[in-house]
């Protein structure tokens, strides 16, 4: 094998979680998982874990956080770094796979954040700042990828925190850039879907999805004590149902509203993933339809072609 890690991308309902498990049972490897929802743990059929189809693959950074906590990419890379060293120490091959870009795109690059403490004197200089404001200062900052940064107050004086600790500790700031990381020795797989087939496949999965116990699962957390906004909060599944059980939206405009986000957040993914490319990611897109034994086979080539 010609790299040490495998990646498998792709957007949402192309088969992703699949693909991984059977490339880490043929090649002793196991899962890392990139998907920014599938950390919480009760949410499991609206964020699409299918953790039936592990069997005995390990599988990493599945259920690792509660309901209502908002996870961000700091957070991931700390976790993703510590899963990805332990697998290579025990022999295995780790198989990065999952949809959310951001994640897998810093991960893949190397990027590490470093851990920045609070700067309470700092904090309360910006105490008086109205959220348009904040945002307004951290865009001359840095480039806003996330929206999670500026949802409320709090996380933009934090994100602002952020980057003046990265202005007074160029060296920290530097493994912070993905420009100036070190990537991974990995391979990048991409499952090409053609647009037709993945609306059916959304279309089909969010049936099946509802017929499982969608409804009941949002049900359970709000019945938990969670915030109805918590879980908006984490859009498409959650909101729309959230608020089809709350009231907003009757059940008709749920399903159709949730399946047009649905298709449109796959066509965010796409447009990540080309981006990626652009910005020097090779990817080996092959058919999502591909036959098992022809998709390892076609894998098994390309990693061959890397040594």
């Amino acid at each position: 094998m010609g790299a040490r890690a495998i990646a498998i991308i792709g957007p949402t309902a192309c088969g992703k979680t699949g693909r991984a498990v059977s490339l880490a049972r043929h090649l002793n490897g196991e899962v890392i998982s990139a998907d920014s929802r599938q950390v919480y743990q009760g949410m499991t059929i609206g964020t699409g874990k299918d953790l039936c189809e592990y069997g005995d693959i390990p599988y990493h950074l599945i259920d690792i956080r509660n309901a209502g906590h908002k996870y961000n990419l700091h957070e991931y890379l700390a976790d993703f770094h510590k899963a990805y060293q332990d697998v290579l120490e025990r022999g295995k091959v780790p198989v990065i796979c999952g949809g959310t870009g951001m994640y897998i795109e810093n991960a893949l690059k190397g990027v590490k954040l470093p851990e920045v403490p609070a700067d309470e004197n700092f904090r309360a200089s910006l105490a008086d700042k109205s959220l348009e404001e904040l945002a307004s200062m951290l865009a001359k900052v840095k480039r806003l990828h996330n929206v999670t940064d500026i949802d409320t107050p709090k996380r933009a004086i934090r994100a602002l925190e952020i980057q003046r600790y990265y202005s007074l500790h160029p060296d920290e700031a530097k493994a912070a850039d993905i420009s100036q990381s070190q990537p991974l020795d990995a391979v990048v797989i991409g499952i090409d879907i053609p647009r037709d087939d993945r609306r059916k496949r959304i279309s089909k999965r969010l049936k099946d999805r509802l017929d499982e116990g969608m409804i009941d699962e949002v049900k359970a957390l709000l019945d938990s004590g969670l915030d109805p906004a918590d879980l908006i909060y984490y859009g498409l599944e959650y909101k729309f149902v959230t608020l089809y059980l709350t009231g907003a939206i009757n059940r008709k405009e749920m399903e159709v509203g949730l399946e047009t986000a649905i298709m449109q957040f796959a066509k965010r993914q796409m447009t990540w993933f080309r981006g990626m490319e652009k910005r020097g990611t090779k990817i080996h897109w092959l058919a999502y339809n591909l036959p098992e034994v022809e998709f390892i086979a076609n894998v098994r080539q390309i990693l061959h072609d890397q040594i």
